[in-house]
């Protein structure tokens, strides 16, 4: 939990820590009863201090001031502020080389201002659903993208608590999206993910179908009672489809949309899903890991994951994608290898994760690409969708809780939210959704 524990290496984020948001400002540079009694709670941990020497002298430097007591002056006087705003942009523009002029770098800051307010939403969207409403940003903190409004705003009076912690969280998202944009732009990720788009296009899928082209199929499953994994699957086309009235108790109904390889004159289907991750996803790995460098974090960046009938299936699929980079003029390597789909054990080291879930998975490096690719059966991929503590739902709440996540960016005394009671809430209410039955339900990927 190293993400809101002594370990934490965002210590201006702590609300247990010097930087907390509370109702009482202190910017006054004279000794107070107040001031003396918050020295008291931090003396003894010298790292704490060091750490709150740095944190204040970054302010000060980046506001362009002497100590807190000048915060005021600037709130009051908008001439000033726009002075600091504009040496601010440069500074920030150098710090994550931004080449181009003063709107060009501002461009910039005002997408890493989206991507912070990105990581509420998906989280608002997705994971807390439930709590949407309680967990929205202030409107006055997601339409402001200045970092220097957003850092005069944590230290002004006139905004709640709520809204001034949101000013300081968005400014270390913001912080954050600025290092994955300068990791993006040094391994341009972007042409490398239409590469690999291309790579499959012109090497791996079958050439006598379009680009795009895709062929519905049905997972027709029964589920054991005690764990919901998939005790038998088979595949069921369209024509049988409509013919299906109702699920049993302990069936789903899988749709998968298929692509096309061939190997060794015969058409084998298989399911994938080609992904890039985006800068909000790459932001809330940051946080998980409790790590600031993108470098060190997001190893995943761009990934494959592919289902198909049979493990004999999944071995031609591995062996013809090898083939078809030697075809496109790159070797390939497949690196960091773990196969668990014929037995043995996963040990995952993310938290959350679990060792029951088996997969063909590793890294495939070609044509200056480091691939993730995550391989599954029709049987295995249920279970990951379906079979309880494996459940990629499950995986989702137990990740962003159990890391932190959820507490480091609503904090209790601000949201006055219960993660303990929210995180049990939300696995129950997604195992009831995984596992209703009684009438025909197609789950969709």
């Amino acid at each position: 939990m190293g993400l809101i524990d002594d370990k934490s290496i965002f210590t201006a984020m702590k609300q247990n820590g010097p930087f907390a948001v509370t109702d009482d400002l202190m910017l006054g540079s004279h000794i107070t009863p107040q001031t003396r009694a918050w020295a008291r709670l931090f003396r003894n941990d010298r790292l704490l201090a060091t750490k709150y020497r740095v944190v204040r002298a970054q302010i000060f430097d980046f506001l362009d001031i002497e100590g807190f007591d000048e915060i005021p002056g600037l709130l009051a006087d908008p001439a000033a502020r726009e002075r600091r705003s504009e040496r601010a942009c440069a500074l920030l523009g150098s710090q994550f080389g931004i080449v181009g002029n003063s709107a060009e770098i501002r461009s910039n800051l005002k997408a890493y201002a989206h991507t912070a307010d990105g990581v509420i939403s998906l989280l608002s969207g997705k994971v807390l659903s439930r709590y949407a409403i309680h967990v929205e940003t202030s409107n006055e903190i997601e339409t402001t993208h200045d970092p220097v409004e957003l850092l005069l705003r944590v230290f002004d009076g006139r905004f709640s608590v709520k809204a001034r912690f949101e000013a300081k969280r968005k400014l270390v998202l913001m912080g954050l999206a600025g290092s994955i944009d300068q990791r993006e732009r040094e391994t341009d990720i972007e042409n490398k993910f239409n590469t690999f788009l291309e790579f499959l296009n012109g090497n791996v899928w079958s050439q006598e179908h379009k680009i795009g082209h895709l062929e519905n199929a049905y997972l027709l499953s029964r589920h054991d009672p005690d764990d919901f994994r998939c005790l038998e699957v088979r595949v069921v086309d369209p024509a049988e489809r409509t013919r299906l009235s109702e699920l049993r108790e302990g069936e789903k109904l899988t749709l998968l949309k298929r692509r096309i390889f061939q190997d060794g004159g015969r058409n084998i289907p298989v399911y994938v899903s080609v992904r890039k991750k985006d800068s909000a996803a790459k932001v809330l790995k940051l946080l998980r890991k409790n790590e600031k460098n993108p470098a060190v974090a997001v190893d995943d960046e761009l990934g494959l994951m592919a289902v198909l009938d049979r493990i004999g299936d999944v071995k031609r699929f591995v062996r013809h994608l090898t083939r078809a980079a030697i075809k496109s003029g790159s070797f390939m390597t497949l690196e960091d290898i773990s196969d668990t789909l014929s037995g043995g054990q996963y040990h995952g080291k993310n938290i959350g994760s679990s060792g029951q879930t088996p997969m063909l998975k590793f890294f495939a490096r070609m044509g200056g690409m480091r691939v993730e690719l995550i391989i599954h059966t029709n049987q295995s991929y249920l279970n990951y969708l379906f079979q309880r503590d494996i459940a990629h739902d499950e995986y989702e709440v137990k990740r962003i809780f159990d890391s932190g996540v959820a507490e480091f960016l609503f904090p209790n005394d601000i949201y006055n939210l219960d993660m303990a009671q929210i995180r049990q809430t939300l696995l129950e209410q997604f195992r009831r959704r995984i596992e209703e039955s009684g009438r025909l339900h197609e789950h969709i990927v």
